[in-house]
């Protein structure tokens, strides 16, 4: 009741601001200007992340289902829409911006992806019969415990999910104990790894046995890549190296670094190629990882030899790429305990990064393909997840 008051309240002020020439972020928020068109089923996801992650689960469903996206983001809203479909910024929680949403759109199933809840969309859905489902659901400890001391909230939301499948175990456990119905589960699903799954790897080569990629480096990396690789080659001299900072904007910093090894600058944002035997291609470009991960046998994931959290192993080992990556990995701590418990990454440190560097192509193959099946067992199956979804879609026909 405070709540539905309070949104009451707060929802005619931010009304008049909107008449008063607001913002037209705003006045999509509140509905107040051309509303969505009906559709079977409203996808929600907070932003690029989240909407990007579901998109195999989203595009099934809209090849048999009218579906219309909603973000909280602008970037998410128009990353929607560069997918062809429909797309506005998600209405506040707020009982006038709701109703006008909903009589509009009609949908039969919200399918909400992670985290995302309000207590009275959930209220005002439930009222009209539509099915709520959350996909990919994430929930922390300390936000387990944030919603524990609100239980005449976070009950009723829990309470009305007809499927939830979430991204780990333990996510599922906090749900469950904060009032999810055991009998709404589905089986657990990681949408993050569904695209990396998705990948076709590269067969095994010579020319991928040789080529050695640096992916997503932090400032205070390149230096050490570039020392081991160094050394690395003074081993197997046939290896090549390609760097692809996080930031291409410090091209022309890594670029002397590199001269200053006597090696020569191969830029691809000059338009550079891969390089002969012993040589380094700077990578200074946005948007062709995919290219270098197919090219390179073995990967050495930047942001972890110095304290930036690490990056995802999942991309690379998509390609079968042998994984190499330093200490600082807190950012996916649980996946590479899974890859080291599978036999599929090596850990390195500044001293011994060159020797891992120049592992043998039987050597780099092994952790490739170890890295690359445990990818496709954690990502599992989107179908049975895809096809409740439908049927929950189909429910009031």
């Amino acid at each position: 009741m405070i709540y539905n008051t309070t949104t009451r309240i707060a929802e005619a002020a931010l009304r008049l601001r909107a008449s008063m020439g607001g913002p037209a972020t705003l006045r999509e928020r509140l509905v107040s200007g051309t509303a969505p068109a009906p559709a079977t089923i409203w996808v929600h996801g907070a932003s690029v992340g989240e909407l990007t992650s579901a998109r195999q689960v989203i595009h099934a469903l809209s090849l048999k289902n009218p579906v219309h996206i909603t973000a909280n983001s602008e970037t998410g809203r128009n990353l929607a829409t560069s997918w062809g479909l429909p797309a506005t910024l998600a209405p506040l929680d707020l009982p006038g911006a709701l109703d006008r949403f909903l009589a509009a759109c009609q949908p039969r199933l919200l399918i909400s992806i992670e985290a995302e809840f309000w207590p009275l969309r959930s209220r005002f859905l439930a009222e009209r019969g539509v099915a709520q489902a959350l996909i990919g659901a994430r929930l922390s400890e300390r936000s387990a415990r944030t919603w524990g001391r609100f239980p005449r909230i976070i009950r009723p939301i829990l309470s009305r999910i007809d499927a939830l499948s979430a991204q780990d175990q333990a996510s599922e456990a906090r749900l469950l104990g904060l009032g999810l119905p055991a009998s709404s589960l589905l089986p657990r699903l990681d949408l993050k790894l569904l695209d990396p799954a998705s990948v076709t790897p590269p067969a095994d080569d010579t020319d991928r046995d040789r080529t050695i990629l640096a992916a997503s480096t932090h400032e205070g990396e390149d230096a050490i890549i570039l020392d081991a690789f160094l050394i690395a080659r003074s081993q197997r001299p046939e290896l090549r190296l390609i760097l692809a900072p996080r930031h291409p904007d410090r091209g022309d910093d890594i670029a002397a670094l590199i001269a200053a090894r006597g090696l020569a600058v191969i830029r691809r944002s000059a338009g550079g190629a891969l390089p002969e035997a012993g040589g380094v291609l700077l990578a200074d470009t946005l948007g062709e990882m995919p290219k270098w991960y197919a090219l390179a046998g073995t990967c050495v994931i930047g942001g972890s030899l110095q304290d930036h959290g690490g990056h995802t192993p999942w991309e690379p080992a998509a390609y079968c790429c042998a994984l190499l990556h330093g200490p600082h990995t807190g950012n996916f701590v649980e996946t590479f305990d899974a890859l080291h418990a599978g036999d599929a990454a090596l850990q390195v440190s500044t001293a011994t990064l060159a020797d891992h560097m120049a592992l043998t192509a039987a050597k780099a193959r092994q952790l490739g393909h170890a890295a690359r099946d445990l990818l496709t067992a954690r990502a599992g199956d989107p179908a049975p997840l895809i096809d409740r979804l439908a049927e929950l879609a189909q429910r009031n026909d």
